[in-house]
């Protein structure tokens, strides 16, 4: 009988292990989303793009949900088996419900820290499914389906996603995978909120606000107008989001990991399930 060392971690097991067909639809529809959300600061004022302000978010938010659609049964495809299907569905329910507790106040939504540490412990390709089937799932439960909808399960998807490729997944743990944790759901907060930002950005009336798109000027001109935007209406609500993903981290974090892994070697995800005859 042999034992495994104290300084010796075990290695994670992965829900989902990413193929090369599963990594180049997720290089795609990244790509389509970087374009997506980023157009109005990347087109020169006399593209063609750009002389269709108004009409190019919803074609890419058409195009996102078919692409986000291919990278999901994509990635299913690469070995999505019925206890990781069972491990998605409890996560995004979850997810989901607790979404609208605090809806409409000041960015309460502890569904992010939820999704740091499950992107985390599942990792990268069970955490790019997790956001985009959670957030689908949250919107359906609120109401809030809208050209808006591709765009937040892509960057939930991006959020949950880049959790599960932080550093020492198979050493890190105690306070230090926390403080981790804490530092990137403080940024991803304000950066999904960001990225949002841009999607929402291009609908305004230049002649509204000075701080609208305008589809007539140069990039710098634009960028300060973005981030005059941004200041001036999402500002509190991303820090609430940051604080509150924080705290939840912190006070919480250890115990939901401990879970979540306690969760993971029970299912023996890459163990595969078998039927014996009677």
């Amino acid at each position: 009988m042999t034992t495994r060392p104290a300084h010796q971690a075990q290695t994670q097991a992965k829900a989902i292990r990413l193929g090369p067909r599963s990594i180049a639809s997720l290089a795609l529809v990244s790509a389509v989303g970087v374009a997506g959300f980023g157009w109005p600061l990347l087109a020169g004022p006399g593209s063609q793009v750009s002389a269709h302000a108004q009409d190019a978010p919803w074609l890419f938010a058409g195009l996102l949900v078919l692409l986000v659609g291919v990278v999901a049964a994509t990635i299913s495809e690469s070995g999505l088996g019925p206890k990781a299907v069972a491990m998605l569905g409890v996560l995004a329910a979850t997810g989901a419900a607790l979404r609208p507790i605090g809806a409409g106040t000041a960015g309460i939504e502890p569904m992010f820290f939820l999704m740091v540490l499950s992107g985390r412990v599942l990792g990268p390709g069970f955490g790019f499914v997790l956001g985009s089937v959670t957030m689908f799932a949250s919107a359906l439960l609120t109401g809030g389906v809208g050209p808006w909808l591709p765009f937040q399960m892509l960057s939930m998807g991006w959020f949950t996603l880049g959790a599960g490729l932080l550093p020492g997944p198979d050493r890190l743990r105690g306070r230090a995978e926390l403080v981790v944790l804490t530092v990137y759901g403080f940024l991803a907060a304000f950066a999904y909120g960001t990225v949002m930002n841009l999607a929402g950005w291009p609908f305004m009336d230049a002649l509204a606000s000075n701080v609208a798109f305008d589809p007539h000027g140069t990039l710098p001109a634009n960028l300060s107008r973005f981030v005059a935007y941004c200041m001036a209406t999402s500002l509190g609500w991303d820090l609430g989001r940051a604080v509150v993903t924080v705290v939840l981290t912190l006070t919480l974090g250890a115990t939901l990991l401990k879970a979540l892994r306690r969760a993971t070697r029970r299912a023996a995800f890459e163990t595969p399930v078998t039927f014996e005859p009677s």
